[in-house]
Parts: C-alpha cells; structure tokens; sequence
C-alpha cells in the first residue's frame, strides 16, 4: 500500500462527504465509513463514495450471533468493501462466520479494545488485567478464527506484530505530534504506529476538521 492512511469520513451530509474525499483523495489510501455514515447514508452512501476511486473500509463493528453477522457480510458483498470490522469479543465462531461470508477480496478484522477505553474501563465492563493483555487475547483468538486482522491502538500495534508477523493491523486513535486528543485515551503518533507494524492508520479529525485538510493531509503523509 502506498498510502496506509483511511480518511474517517463520518460526516452526517453526504455532499460534504464526497466532497472532502474528492479534495483530499490525491493525499490518502482509502476511507473508513463508521456507523455515523452508513445509518445516515446506507448502501447509497457508500456507492457515491465509490465513485471517488479509492478503496473503501466499511467500520460496521458487527457483534451478533454468528449467523445474524454472516447475513450481514453476505448482504454488503455488492458494495465491494476493501475492510470490515466485527467485534472479537463476539467470540470465535461469530468471527468465523464472517470470514466465511465475506467475499474474497475483502479484509475481515476485529476490534479488539476501543481506543476511546482505557484500563479503568475494563475492570468497569469486568475485565481483569491491563488493555495490554487484553488486546494480545483478542488479537490470539482472531488469528485462531482465520480473521486477516485486528483493529487495536498504536500503544499495542508493536506487540502484536511480533505475536502474529502476516497480520494486517488497522490502528485508529491516531493524532500528529501537537494535535488534541479529543475522546480518545491511547493514542500515537501516525508515524510511530506505521513503524511498529501498523498496515492502516484511521485518521478523522485532524483531517476533517483541519482550517486546510488538504494541507493537514498533505503534512500526515510527508512523515511517513
């Protein structure tokens, strides 16, 4: 990929949408389309940005009974997704299921802990241990459903690319050097998490709300 980074395009008009993704196209690899976009715009959103030319990544976040989730993948082969995530919380049946619904040119990855969560989190929902450990077990029983990948923060990228060398990682939460951190808690760099191994690196706001996201782009993709 010569360009790792997926602009998030969750913007609630879709004119604005496409027309940020035609402006800044030149200076990113793909999108990401979250929730926020797909329940406002659905299977239409998705094909006008399309239309763009760049590869898609539809950030769906399915977690169902295996089956509800593999009707889902089968139900979004038309829109020839390149990415799409489902929980691996949802267990490892339900991520096989969707890999085996998923068309062949598609990338099935999980999400393993929200970047917006932090420890005090976890022991909040009931989990022990730290967001390290838990992002290695998630990442183990993704690769043991046959998934292509995670999704995890910049903080884990690096060891899990050790644990599992072929894995295709998608890192959110990511914030230049200066920038605001907003709702997310761990986060790094872009340039620090395509060192560890990261394969796709989601960047929103700095972007989409920069004065210039042309420029704002521009300067993401020149430290990489």
């Amino acid at each position: 990929m010569s360009n790792p980074v997926y602009l998030a395009l969750d913007l609630p008009q879709l004119d604005a949408a496409r027309a940020l993704a035609e402006k800044v196209k030149a200076h990113v690899g793909g999108f990401k389309l979250g929730l926020e976009f797909f329940c406002a715009h659905g299977h239409h959103g998705v094909h006008e940005l399309a239309h763009v030319g760049l590869p898609l990544f539809l950030d769906l976040k399915l977690h169902d009974i295996p089956n509800t989730v593999a009707g889902a993948m089968q139900s979004i082969h038309v829109l020839e997704p390149a990415i799409v995530t489902v929980h691996a919380s949802g267990g490892r049946a339900m991520m096989e299921d969707a890999k085996a619904a998923a068309s062949d040119s598609c990338k099935v990855v999980a999400v393993t802990m929200l970047t917006s969560l932090d420890e005090r989190d976890l022991v909040r929902t009931g989990v022990a241990g730290s967001a390290h450990d838990q992002v290695m077990r998630l990442a183990e029983l993704a690769e043991a459903a046959g998934l292509d990948g995670i999704v995890c923060s910049g903080q884990e990228v690096g060891a899990v690319h050790k644990q599992w060398k072929d894995g295709f990682f998608v890192v959110p939460g990511l914030r230049p050097g200066g920038k605001a951190t907003g709702d997310q808690k761990r986060v790094v760099t872009p340039r620090k998490a395509r060192d560890d191994g990261a394969s796709v690196l989601v960047i929103g706001r700095p972007i989409s709300r920069a004065e210039d996201p042309v420029q704002a782009a521009r300067e993401i993709e020149a430290t990489l």
